[in-house]
């Protein structure tokens, strides 16, 4: 009797099959140019595009500055316009001067300093002014308005402390938590992260998947005696890894080369986008093994996955004023609870029962896929 002879047990027989699927799909990926053009390629694209080309930041609006009547009152409060940071502006002697301009979209208003302004400032009438704006873009309308009405203000109680000798009695001290400077490039690129997530999740497994069922090697792969969660999980993990990957080149740039404050622990990072690695991926899984082609594939994994992420999680519109049925459609959008979450890492810092209401969301919903996908993928050809 030979007792050198090795006897392969059934575990370490499924560990070699989920090791050989794993290596396979790993081979797969590297051999595929559009595996890293979708994984490296179109996150930097994305990060870059929300980065610098995408900004809230209402800074040098242009408007038109309009004094009817130059003296030292109205030239003090132009030169309090001029002097703010939130315009760019033209001086005027007449409103028909920028009339032009505002119906071409060179500028976004028009402030108006009536004639009569020194007048009524000096007799204690309250003194008007006029700010047209172009309200074909309501929020740059509204943020005109809005920093035409607190220049006034500001003018104002300078001009009260001038000739009052002191300050006022009562004086409002703002103060910005996590976001100082209000920039909002420190919560567009987190918030894009979850998008290059979702991309790298949904429509790479999509595509992958699908391929294999258009050129029938999944058939091949299922008549094996690899079962069905082997065949799922081995085809799933190099693509897990390869979101984390992506993730971390997206979250290097954020910080070194946007500049992103990271207050956060990478442990808190790691484990929101692992957990939501888990829905979108099982979202592409079903995807493909509904429909096994690569265009409609494509297609569902945009309108399903990428649209959604985008304008129902939060990311550039607020939920809240959403009308409600909506906002009830948006708790079945894993990114809801993704795009959040990172902005508090970056900005806040580790807030973990927030962080662990949102894993255990995300989970739930990635559950519901898997079993779905699972479902979808029977072991049999056809």
């Amino acid at each position: 009797m030979n007792t050198s002879a090795q006897i392969e047990t059934p575990t370490t027989g499924r560990g070699r099959r989920f090791a050989a699927l794993v290596r396979k799909e790993s081979y797969q990926i590297v051999r595929d140019p559009s595996s890293i053009l979708i994984a490296f390629v179109l996150p930097l694209i994305l990060l870059f595009l929300f980065g610098y080309g995408v900004s809230l930041d209402t800074t040098q609006t242009r408007i038109g500055l309009v004094v009817e009547q130059e003296m030292p009152l109205t030239r003090d409060l132009a030169a309090g316009f001029q002097a703010s940071r939130y315009f760019s502006v033209s001086l005027g002697r007449d409103r028909r001067d920028f009339e032009d301009d505002l119906v071409l979209g060179r500028i976004r208003g028009i402030v108006i300093i009536p004639a009569r302004f020194a007048a009524d400032h000096a007799a204690g009438r309250h003194p008007a002014l006029q700010v047209l704006v172009d309200g074909s873009d309501p929020n740059t309308a509204n943020f005109v308005q809005n920093y035409a009405q607190a220049t006034v203000a500001n003018w104002e109680r300078q001009r009260l402390e001038e000739d009052a000798g002191r300050p006022p009695a009562i004086s409002a001290e703002q103060r910005f938590w996590f976001n100082p400077e209000l920039t909002s490039r420190n919560f567009l690129v987190p918030g894009s992260i979850a998008i290059v997530m979702t991309l790298v999740g949904t429509l790479l497994t999509s595509l992958v998947v699908a391929r294999e069922w258009e050129r029938g090697t999944m058939e091949a792969m299922m008549a094996t005696p690899v079962s069905a969660a082997e065949l799922l999980a081995g085809k799933l993990l190099p693509y897990f890894l390869l979101g984390l990957a992506s993730m971390t080149l997206c979250v290097l740039l954020a910080v070194f080369l946007f500049g992103v404050p990271f207050r956060g622990s990478v442990a808190a990072l790691y484990a929101l986008s692992a957990t939501f690695l888990m829905p979108a991926l099982g979202q592409g899984l079903l995807i493909s093994a509904a429909t096994k082609n690569q265009f409609l594939a494509s297609q569902l994994a945009l309108i399903s996955a990428f649209l959604p992420a985008f304008l129902l999680s939060g990311f550039l519109f607020e939920i809240n004023s959403m009308p409600t049925v909506i906002q009830w459609i948006t708790f079945i959008v894993p990114a809801r609870y993704l795009i959040p979450s990172l902005q508090t890492v970056f900005l806040a810092g580790d807030i973990w029962p927030m962080f662990l209401q949102a894993i255990a969301v995300m989970l739930l919903i990635g559950c519901v896929f898997f079993a779905l996908a699972a479902r979808s993928t029977r072991k049999r050809i056809g």
